[in-house]
């Protein structure tokens, strides 16, 4: 059996000290427990296994890991429609951890979200403990676990936005209600707007987009020709 109290107490026993200290562990799920305990961690694991399996499946939870240190480069463009589309079904994703200001997502059942590894995954496939990727208005980005999603009929809106070095047009449906919102540029010191309501969104706001390949298979990036409207 998996105890976790232990792992919490031999953190705050050694925090704050110079000392670095091992786990032993005998399965990745165990290490992970020690790596995470009272979100510190320790300060590395000894995993004692047999079989190679284990071991990169450890180093998959090292790379997931290192992954939410990579700045994201987002792309800025400008709104030219904002339309009232109708209903829709949309995903309504509750996550395990508090969201920041600006970070989130919601959209209907055909749209993608980022997972780990580059990947993504459609709105309507996720379920309870997917890991999903978040982003702020800089690049940062971090795991969060999906605790609930629920499907409803909703008001739809169509946003569509150009990019200003290539003129390339973007278009999203997203549920039309005030708690919908796009992250907008960063706009210097004092109190920034980190997000804009889609129901206040007007022709010339400007917002800011990941931009990705087209062409996916099975959630992963691939190079094939592809017109997608």
């Amino acid at each position: 059996m998996l105890l976790v109290i232990p792992a919490e107490n031999i953190v705050a026993a050694f925090q704050g000290s110079q000392i670095t200290v091992f786990a032993i562990s005998k399965t990745p799920s165990e290490a992970q427990v020690f790596l995470e305990a009272l979100e510190q961690g320790l300060g590395g694991i000894v995993l004692k296994v047999e079989d190679s399996t284990a071991v990169l499946e450890l180093k998959d939870y090292f790379d997931r890991r290192n992954e939410d240190n990579n700045i994201l480069s987002l792309t800025k463009t400008t709104i030219t429609q904002v339309h009232i589309s109708g209903m829709g079904d949309r995903v309504s994703v509750d996550l395990c951890s508090l969201m920041r200001l600006g970070e989130g997502f919601l959209g209907p059942v055909h749209a993608y979200v980022a997972i780990q590894g580059g990947k993504t995954c459609y709105l309507s496939e996720l379920n309870t403990g997917k890991e999903v990727i978040v982003v702020d208005q800089n690049g940062k980005q971090r795991t969060a676990i999906v605790g609930h999603v629920k499907i409803e009929t909703r008001p739809l809106i169509l946003v569509e936005a150009k990019e200003a070095e290539n003129g390339t047009l973007y278009s999203a449906l997203l549920q039309n209600a005030e708690t919908v919102a796009l992250i907008c540029p960063s706009q210097g010191s004092g109190f920034p707007k980190k997000a804009i309501p889609v129901t206040s969104l007007k022709v010339g706001d400007e917002i800011l987009l990941i931009i990705q390949g087209g062409a996916r298979h099975t959630g992963i990036e691939i190079q094939e020709f592809i017109v997608e409207k």
